[in-house]
């Protein structure tokens, strides 16, 4: 399995809680903001030592709410995942996956399995602008997403719903139908997309008419708080 490391203690990868963080290589998607591109691309990755890591998570394992997986997608590399993710179970160490959902039949499997407690995700509206890949594709994918929403609720996880706003698109259609698709209990993240110096996305010139948003936001969260939604922004 290829990482790029991992991190005993963060409390800024999923909200108001204390994680272990794992960072796993590859990724379907060519998200044109993405400040993890080189993980996503499989860049500056090693193999992961699974025994050390194991030994660091159970030290933490007091400190700490969830072994948080990310990426990247780590369902890229689902079934070492799911090894692993057993390993942190008998640790006692709830488990909370970063996905983009679109990888739906590695995620059911390990649902099945009863390897993941906690799901992160984002909803990439509109589609074909933040999946940075051809419109068919784009489609096809968002359909996928929705699916792996309706398999997140059908297994009844807590669900951390994260928004990525862009500057100049319209969200709200896709937002709207994602959160129709939801029946489980969850909370949405807004995290406004920005550039350098606090981020280096794949494309900054696609950043650079698109990151920083202002009103986009705030639209957003009247919308959302408007259906009863419980919502947070996410603050650099």
């Amino acid at each position: 399995m290829l990482t790029s490391g991992w991190k005993s203690v963060s409390m800024v990868d999923v909200h108001g809680k204390v994680t272990f963080t794992l960072w796993l290589c590859g990724c379907n998607l060519r998200c044109p903001f993405c400040h993890n591109w080189r993980i996503a691309e499989g860049l500056d990755c090693f193999p992961l030592d699974g025994e050390k890591l194991l030994g660091e998570l159970e030290s933490s394992a007091f400190l700490v709410d969830y072994f948080h997986v990310t990426g990247g997608e780590p369902l890229m590399q689902w079934r070492e995942l799911g090894a692993l993710l057993a390993e942190a179970k008998i640790l006692g160490v709830p488990v909370s996956l970063n996905t983009n959902l679109t990888l739906v039949n590695p995620l059911e499997r390990l649902l099945k399995a009863d390897l993941v407690d906690h799901i992160a995700t984002d909803i990439k509206a509109p589609p074909v602008a933040l999946y940075g890949l051809p419109e068919k594709a784009s489609e096809g994918l968002w359909g996928l997403f929705l699916r792996g929403l309706k398999a997140v609720s059908e297994y009844g996880l807590q669900l951390e719903l994260r928004i990525p706003v862009a500057k100049g698109f319209d969200a709200w259609p896709w937002v709207e139908e994602a959160l129709r698709g939801i029946d489980t209990d969850f909370y949405v993240v807004l995290n406004p997309l920005v550039g350098k110096p606090l981020a280096h996305p794949r494309d900054e010139i696609w950043c650079s008419n698109h990151c920083w948003p202002s009103e986009e936001v705030e639209a957003l969260r009247e919308k959302l708080e408007g259906l009863g939604v419980k919502v947070y922004t996410f603050l650099f």
